[in-house]
């Protein structure tokens, strides 16, 4: 049963053990990277040591999907994704939308080790081609920082299958708004 963490009249899904392996209960990782601070929730580290640190864990929408970070360094970033029958649309193929995903926090991954201390990002614009469907196997999304200004970043991504030929399967431009954190 996952743990639900209520801020503010949110309730947000925290990864459980069985989502992430961990060794100890969910609640207790909470407690252990989360501060609440006026009504608020703020981290208490930056979420780059957080994906240092935990690896998916770090992330709830990685728990939730299955995502594995495969390499997250300053300006590059390669995530992964077994592809299961609950991520298909109703025709049998990976849902198109999950392409998009893998891609946006394969680019986000890439992008964060260069922000400044009380930078954030926010995503300000995002188009993907796509070349083919997939319906199993295991994807790639690779993405990496094509310029980061004082105010906004570029990015791209593609997403391959792997399966040993990386077969094109879609391709991602995105410009990041650099955001500074109150």
């Amino acid at each position: 049963m996952p743990v639900i963490l209520r801020v503010r009249n949110r309730e947000t899904r925290i990864c459980t053990p069985a989502d992430t392996r961990a060794p100890v209960p969910a609640l207790a990782y909470v407690k252990a990277t989360l501060i609440v601070s006026r009504g608020n929730l703020w981290y208490s580290m930056s979420y780059s040591e957080r994906i240092k640190r935990d690896g998916r864990k770090a992330n709830p929408f990685f728990c939730f999907t299955g995502i594995d970070i495969v390499r997250a360094e300053p300006g590059k970033a390669v995530l992964s994704l077994v592809v299961r029958p609950e991520l298909h649309n109703g025709v049998g193929w990976l849902q198109g939308g999950m392409l998009v995903a893998l891609a946006d926090e394969a680019m986000a991954l890439a992008l964060y080790p260069l922000l400044g201390t009380n930078e954030g990002i926010a995503t300000i614009a995002e188009s993907t081609s796509f070349i083919r469907g997939v319906r199993d196997g295991t994807i790639r999304a690779e993405a990496r920082v094509i310029k980061k200004g004082r105010r906004v970043a570029f990015m791209e991504a593609e997403v391959t299958a792997d399966d040993g030929e990386k077969t094109l399967l879609s391709r991602t431009t995105a410009s990041f708004a650099v955001t500074a954190m109150k």
